[in-house]
């Protein structure tokens, strides 16, 4: 089986004066686009073969960015610059890839468009007419002489772009929430749990791509916002239940939405966790010996691929479509704007009061014996009291100061909680060496040490007061 990638140059700068075409050079977003999908080729081993360039120089320019980014590949011995790929036609491009070497099992392009889609059409006509800059396919084709290629004999396996590939570039694109300004309360909530849906909607390729952590990051966050939001005005306004929404004649109740959106959301929670142990890992080496840390990283990793498959399987099945589209259709029913109409600062008040209450008691009850468990609940109380909080603009900015310090102090203790479990669950496995299981045990008992701190931290919190 051959494999073929095809991949445009990243974004060019416009010619000016007399440049030629062939001499425009990369945009500094270009060059961002080409870093960005210098992982994506990693992964998807498409530099594990030949490569061909372009002698434009946009296309050499892309693949410079590539080999920057990735110094230990030596790419620079794998590259062929070829000017029969400075072709804007599909037909030439074709005889070009008719005309290689029948060694080369494994083929990298990197050219031009309209070209490259006019090429991969030809090769399946489920690919898209249009390819963006510095976006990627990936073919694979029978194993036979390159100058046997046939129309619709290959098989198309994924398309990637640089902003499915990372979350910095995705932002420019992202859908915006509209400015607030002095937004009456009632369409300032709307407008957060609207925008929400479309950030949702709008993550999914990136999430499913893998390649940046960011994007379930920021897919988790606007999921437990949505549900948090809805909870709050549910529980101010003791919405009713709705069963007519536009074009959906029966949804299930406010309840069990809120029910799917905790679910989606518990659904990313342990991939989230590796993404989290994974870059600690990383950025800071715990006190592990190289081996036992690559061991560790290795054995991470397999569960992380695991989990990231069955999360792309959710996503993409039409139930998840289903739910999505539903809440979409509930958020804009008549129904829910007369309930957010309710809203109040004097509810939102009252509510606020009765949380910061019930806060206080459950840090009043614990104890450096507690259970992890409770210290857990006491984060999960004190974001449900942030999010009340925000939907009243006029709430003192010092008692959000407050809650946010709060809320990274028992993340801080979340986070040793998670690394803990991991840690605990390599040390059960049967794929760990005794040396190892001795070291990680000793990195298990430092854990608990700095649990213990964090708890004392905990405890020490002061009662938080209703400030009005």
């Amino acid at each position: 089986m051959r494999h073929l990638y095809l991949m445009r140059h990243a974004k060019a700068k416009q010619p000016s004066g007399d440049m030629p075409d062939h001499e425009r050079p990369l945009s500094q977003r270009g060059k961002r686009q080409a870093a960005a999908m210098a992982h994506v080729l990693l992964r998807w081993q498409a530099l594990e073969g030949e490569i061909y360039v372009s002698s434009a120089a946009r296309t050499r320019e892309t693949f410079d960015q590539l080999a920057e980014q990735l110094p230990a590949n030596n790419l620079a011995n794998q590259v062929h610059v070829d000017e029969g790929l400075y072709t804007f036609e599909g037909e030439a491009l074709l005889a070009w890839l008719k005309a290689l070497p029948n060694e080369a099992s494994r083929v990298l392009i990197i050219g031009h468009n309209p070209a490259l889609p006019e090429l991969a059409r030809w090769l399946n006509k489920q690919v898209p007419y249009s390819l963006p800059t510095a976006g990627l396919l990936h073919f694979t084709l029978p194993d036979t002489p390159w100058s046997g290629v046939e129309p619709g004999s290959a098989e198309w396996l994924g398309r990637l772009t640089p902003e499915e590939a990372s979350y910095p570039l995705f932002q420019r694109l992202a859908p915006k929430l509209p400015s607030q300004g002095d937004t009456e309360t009632a369409s300032r909530i709307y407008n957060a749990l609207a925008h929400q849906y479309l950030m949702i909607r709008a993550l999914e390729p990136g999430v499913i791509a893998g390649i940046d952590p960011e994007f379930l990051h920021q897919y988790r966050v606007n999921l437990r916002r949505s549900r948090a939001i809805g909870e709050s005005v549910h529980s101010i306004t003791k919405m009713p239940s709705i069963t007519k929404v536009p074009s959906i004649t029966k949804v299930p109740s406010l309840k069990q939405m809120l029910k799917r959106l905790k679910q989606r959301a518990q659904a990313t929670s342990e991939l989230r966790d590796l993404d989290v142990l994974l870059n600690h890992l990383s950025e800071t080496p715990p006190p592990l010996s190289a081996g036992t840390r690559k061991s560790l990283q290795q054995w991470l990793l397999r569960y992380q691929r695991v989990q990231h498959q069955t999360l792309c399987q959710q996503i993409s099945a039409p139930v998840y479509a289903e739910e999505m589209q539903g809440w979409q259709a509930f958020i804009a029913a008549d129904d829910v704007g007369k309930a957010l109409a309710k809203l109040t600062p004097k509810r939102i008040k009252a509510v606020l009061a009765e949380r910061i209450a019930r806060h206080n008691d459950e840090l009043a009850a614990l104890s450096l014996d507690s259970p992890d468990t409770a210290f857990h609940e006491l984060r999960k109380r004190v974001k449900r009291i942030r999010y009340v909080a925000d939907l009243n603009p006029a709430s003192p900015q010092r008692l959000l100061s407050d809650l946010k310090c709060r809320q990274r102090l028992l993340g801080d203790y979340q986070d040793v909680c998670t690394r803990q479990t991991w840690v605990e669950a390599f040390i059960a496995s049967p794929d760990i060496e005794s040396d190892q299981k001795q070291e990680c045990e000793t990195w298990r008992n430092a854990l608990e040490a700095q649990k213990q701190r964090l708890r004392e931290d905990v405890i020490a919190l002061a009662p938080l007061k209703v400030r009005f």
